[in-house]
């Protein structure tokens, strides 16, 4: 039994496949999350008030939602297909762990939690500098030009403990990137909207862009692994990564862009709130 998706060099089927290292990999995330969150409980008031309450689930959702995503990207069919057979499906992987589990499980983490953790492990000088915009941006997409060139990719997927590696680096520089937007700590988030939107405008919109053109209208198969593998219902090597490079210049837009609209009318919301109401005219 193998304990997770890697290539494989045997013809497609849809039998399943068992891989018990991305069922630990997610349990590790959701059972530290399910204690820590009830040691916070603990110590804080036994009856919160309705809105800590209420967004005390909304983090618990976000939270099992990105542990789900997380779980959808990593196993079969998606994990094996991606690891061994399609470029696309490589690519909608990445974009689950850095578009959707990422901001979901960062959404998910509470105040408490997230402080403690960085004191335990020593990590909060290093965040602080971290989650400043330019050091993410370019830690994520320099971890994006990295994990899509050729050898990494014929190198890490062609075993289990390579593609594994991938995939954590994927989900961490996802975390990475979203923290200045939406990071449990107020300090290490941008506090206005403008420098949020330009950000994620830049960050994962403009930059991831340039790879995904190369990938679109390149003449030529970049990758050895998936134009080796086994062919998948016919589709050939070229088409599918075409298809991956369009996945990685338009799967984000939905994202991305409903993040930056959502910020803008938030932003007009407190602008109008904040602005003093008009006197009355007799």
């Amino acid at each position: 039994m193998r304990f997770w998706c890697s290539a494989l060099q045997e013809p497609w089927t849809w039998a399943w496949r068992a891989y018990p290292g991305v069922w630990a990999a997610s349990a590790a995330i959701a059972v530290p999350y399910v204690w820590a969150r009830r040691r916070i409980s603990q110590s804080h008031a036994l009856s919160p008030d309705s809105a800590t309450a209420a967004l005390q689930r909304r983090q618990a959702w976000f939270f099992g939602a990105g542990v789900l995503a997380f779980w959808v990207a990593s196993d079969w069919p998606l994990g094996v297909l991606g690891a061994g057979y399609l470029a696309s499906a490589h690519m909608a992987q990445f974009m689950l762990y850095t578009l959707v589990a990422a901001p979901l499980l960062v959404l998910g983490t509470p105040e408490p939690m997230a402080r403690r953790i960085l004191a335990k492990l020593r990590l909060y000088r290093f965040m602080t500098r971290l989650t400043q915009p330019v050091f993410a941006g370019l830690a994520f997409n320099a971890c994006l030009v990295a994990t899509h060139s050729p050898w990494a990719v014929d190198t890490l997927r062609a075993n289990q403990a390579g593609s594994f590696v991938m995939d954590v680096v994927w989900l961490i520089s996802g975390v990475v990137v979203w923290l200045p937007i939406c990071s449990p700590l107020v300090e290490h988030r941008l506090q206005h909207y403008p420098g949020k939107m330009v950000y994620l405008f830049l960050a994962l919109g403009v930059v991831p862009a340039v790879p995904a053109g190369f990938l679109t209208f390149a003449g030529f198969p970049l990758y050895a692994t998936y134009e080796l593998a086994p062919r998948f219902y016919g589709l050939d090597a070229a088409t599918d990564q075409q298809m991956a490079g369009l996945i990685m210049k338009l799967g984000g837009i939905p994202i991305v862009w409903g993040a930056i609209v959502a910020m803008m009318l938030r932003w007009a919301d407190e602008a109008r709130r904040a602005s003093p109401a008009p006197a009355n005219r007799r």
